[in-house]
């Protein structure tokens, strides 16, 4: 839906902005273009991020999304700069003397056309993000937001330099440097979004703290610490130490490890990747002098007990085979 609805859009506003000779609409149309654009980026990409895990992919193909949302970004940063030094090129003519010539009303049209649908994209397209979690389609959803912001502002310019005469014609250049402008805004978003995502950055400190709450929920855990987390396209990775009685049978610990991990995914999503380090309980003094606090991934790992509810054991290289996962 979203693709067709561009590829119409894209063709009535470079219409409508050469007839009507519109900066503003020209500079709208190139954005449509840019969502046109991405929109295919979305298909390719979500129907990758789609595959399950498998030898070479351990963790799925879950960051192929955040790679096409930063593409996204990209592509608005490009559509953003094209429009705004166009735009500036306008304004340095008017500036030496140059009469700009007045848009027609057939411009002014396609502006108000376009913010009615794309406004109608990015509705369907955010609902059916929130339905399958994804990243990328949401971005893409805020892309068609844009693309209505940005037609919002076309069409104040355009406006103006019709109605308000010729001395006011100058308002269109101008409406396409301030669409540029929140281009550059959207695109900052998304690029700042994807880049902390393939840099492995941490989830917010709130989604933390309601991981924390949700370990220390079970009363005979203490202590959790270590906590790491980070997105993996449209899921979301969490990984904990927590202890118990060091006395309790290796069954009873397996079982709550699996029960803790069964409440994140009900929370956090099925998909949820889960992985819990189980340890006794220690007193203040061993905590103080035990090496592996200071560095969970220290030689002490290889002999630790890890109880995951998928089950993994760690080995030298890192890598979990089937023939290592239990029950």
């Amino acid at each position: 839906m979203g693709s067709v609805g561009n590829a119409a859009l894209v063709t009535f506003k470079f219409i409508a902005g050469i007839l009507g000779n519109s900066a503003a609409m020209i500079a709208d149309a190139v954005h449509s273009l840019s969502d046109f654009a991405t929109d295919l980026l979305v298909l390719i990409f979500v129907s990758i991020s789609a595959k399950q895990q498998d030898t070479s992919h351990d963790y799925g193909h879950g960051k192929f999304e955040t790679i096409a949302t930063f593409l996204i970004g990209l592509a608005l940063v490009g559509a953003a700069t094209g429009i705004m030094v166009s735009g500036a090129h306008k304004l340095v003519a008017w500036w030496s003397g140059e009469t700009l010539e007045a848009p027609g009303w057939i411009a002014l049209w396609a502006a108000l056309i376009s913010i009615a649908v794309k406004e109608l994209l990015y509705q369907y397209t955010a609902r059916k993000a929130r339905q399958i979690h994804s990243e990328v389609m949401m971005a893409n959803a805020w892309h068609h937001r844009s693309d209505s912001l940005s037609s919002i502002g076309a069409a104040a310019g355009i406006g103006c330099a019709i109605c308000l005469g010729n001395n006011w014609t100058v308002l269109d250049p101008v409406a396409s440097i301030v669409v540029g402008m929140m281009l550059l805004a959207v695109a900052y978003k998304l690029l700042r979004q994807s880049t902390d995502e393939l840099t492995d950055g941490s989830l917010p400190d709130e989604t933390e703290r309601e991981i924390m709450d949700i370990i220390q929920s079970f009363g005979d855990v203490e202590q959790p610490h270590n906590l790491r987390t980070r997105r993996i396209g449209n899921r979301i990775a969490i990984e904990a130490h927590v202890r118990m009685d060091g006395d309790l049978p290796l069954k009873t610990v397996h079982d709550r490890a699996t029960a803790i991990e069964r409440k994140l995914k009900d929370r956090f999503g099925t998909a949820t990747h889960v992985s819990l380090h189980m340890e006794p309980v220690k007193n203040s003094n061993q905590i103080k002098h035990d090496p592996y606090e200071e560095s969970s991934y220290s030689d002490a790992d290889a002999h630790s007990c890890n109880a995951v509810g998928t089950g993994s054991a760690r080995h030298g290289n890192g890598r979990t085979t089937d023939a290592q996962r239990m029950d």
